[in-house]
This record gives structure tokens, C-alpha cells and sequence, in this order.
């Protein structure tokens, strides 16, 4: 089915952002020399279901962790694993706090719904792993999706997940996915529009007791400021536009303990 032309170039990032092809393997990189940094306190691997990327990193500090944050890559559902993001960690690590990363099946192997029921078990599956303190999740793009749909009232997680959460922090979040039908991608995600419906955040209400903060870039493309808009104004929650950040450095800060980033996903906890 081909798809709007418009519509693909407006959620678009690469092209609209210089040096774009060096992120990735950049990334990688950082990721693979965090994780050797770190030694034993790495965990790496640890299944979540049966599935080959139903697995998550689980990074430890030195003393007891004084809770759980998880953070969830984007990729637009189609890219990206768990490997690529671990430097990400950094940050929540030197506050004393363990982080999961969740990998998960992508598009079109898996529907979106099932990716977004995949993270609740991976966060069930850390929080067992890390039983005391309080849970947050953050995450971006795509995976700012599913930090939001975690904070969601109606979704289904883990009791102790759900009495452990605390915070959510979507960071350039993907909050309505029905303007998105009509885009190309969707081949690969075969979402309709009863699906888009059941998967948009701003159609739920945030689960009593989360404190939710949407983070997005100053410079980023206009319908990524459009999304964490509509999801701040549909929740009532703050919405952070970081000056001069685009799509593809705005997580930056979750690498250094004191960013401004970092304080909003933990900050007070």
C-alpha cells in the first residue's frame, strides 16, 4: 500500500538532520564500551518470554539500587534492539539506580499492540529482579509510546509493577498513532484504525498516582512538538521542549547523572 507522500516526509527525522548516518553506528559503540566498563554489573540477555528478542540488559550500580528505571529504544517499531542504547544507562546508574533495557519483536513480525504488552512483561520481569524501590520508565519515540502506555490507567501490568510505579517520562513520544494510518511504515505494522484507537495515549487516561513529564526537542520535526503537545494537553502534565535538541541527540542528557533530562526522569525519587 503506498503512503502519503507528505505525511512520510513529515515524520521523517533522518533527512532533516545533519550527519544522520553517523548515529547509529556511534551509538552502537557507546553501548558496547559502557557495557565492558561495567563488568559483572551487566547483566545481559535475560529472557522476558520465549521469543529471541524478548530479552532485556539489566545494569547494576555498586550498592543496592534505590529502585528500577527502564528505558525503551525507539525505532519506530522497525529498528533498532536492546544493544544499541546501554550508554543510556549512564546516568541513572550514577544516581544508584539499576536501569533496564527492554528489547522487544519488531514490525512486521509483531503488531504494535503485542510490542506494548511485551515491555509490561519486561518490566515485570526487571522488577522482579530489582524488588525494592520505586519503578520509572522512560523512553523514546517509539519507545516514548510505550513509556506513556505503561502510565496508562487501563493497561495491564504486573501488580507489583503497577503498585511500584512512580513516574513516567515519554521523550518525544508517539502519542496518537491515528495520524499515522496513512504512512508508509504502516505496511509493516499493519495497524487499522480500531488498533491506532486502542494504542494512542492520548485517548487513555494516566494511571492515579504516576507522575508523567513529556520531554521532546526544540529543533525536532514539527509533528514530533505536535505529539508531545497533544499528549501533554490531553493528560494535563508538563511538557519540557529542550532548546536546540532534535530527534536524534534529545536523550542525550540520560547519559550524565545531572542533566536536566535525567533530573526530570528522577529527580526527588
Amino acid at each position: 500500500m503506498a503512503g502519503d507522500g507528505d505525511l512520510d516526509t513529515a515524520y521523517a527525522n533522518g533527512p532533516f538532520i545533519p550527519g544522520s548516518e553517523a548515529y547509529p553506528p556511534r551509538w552502537a559503540a557507546a553501548a558496547a564500551e559502557f557495557r565492558d566498563g561495567l563488568g559483572a554489573r551487566a547483566r545481559t540477555g535475560l529472557a522476558y518470554g520465549a521469543g529471541t528478542r524478548e530479552r532485556f540488559d539489566l545494569f547494576l550500580p555498586e550498592a543496592s539500587p534505590t529502585g528500577l528505571m527502564v528505558f525503551v529504544h525507539g525505532g519506530y517499531w522497525r529498528a533498532f534492539d536492546r544493544g544499541d542504547w546501554s550508554h543510556l544507562a549512564a546516568g541513572g546508574l550514577a544516581r544508584g539506580w539499576a536501569v533496564a533495557v527492554p528489547g522487544y519483536p519488531l514490525a512486521p513480525a509483531a503488531r504494535i499492540g503485542e510490542i506494548t504488552a511485551g515491555i509490561a512483561r519486561a518490566i515485570g520481569a526487571a522488577a522482579a529482579e530489582v524488588p525494592d524501590g520505586p519503578i520509572v520508565v522512560t523512553g523514546h519515540s517509539a519507545g516514548g509510546h510505550a513509556a506513556a502506555r505503561m502510565a496508562c490507567a487501563g493497561m495491564a501490568l504486573d501488580a507489583a509493577v503497577a503498585a511500584r510505579l512512580q513516574r513516567a517520562v515519554p521523550v518525544s513520544p508517539l502519542a496518537d498513532l491515528r495520524p499515522m494510518l496513512g504512512l508508509t511504515m504502516n505496511d509493516d505494522w499493519r495497524m487499522d484504525a480500531a488498533e491506532a484507537a486502542a494504542e494512542s495515549p492520548v485517548l487513555h487516561r494516566p494511571r492515579p498516582g504516576v507522575t508523567v513529564h513529556v520531554w521532546v526537542g526544540g529543533a525536532e520535526r514539527p509533528v514530533f512538538l505536535d505529539q508531545a503537545r497533544w499528549l501533554g494537553e490531553a493528560w494535563g502534565v508538563t511538557v519540557t521542549v529542550e532548546a536546540g535538541r532534535h530527534h536524534f541527540d534529545v536523550i542525550d542528557g540520560l547519559a550524565r547523572p545531572e542533566s536536566p533530562l535525567t533530573e526530570a526522569v528522577l529527580g526527588g525519587l
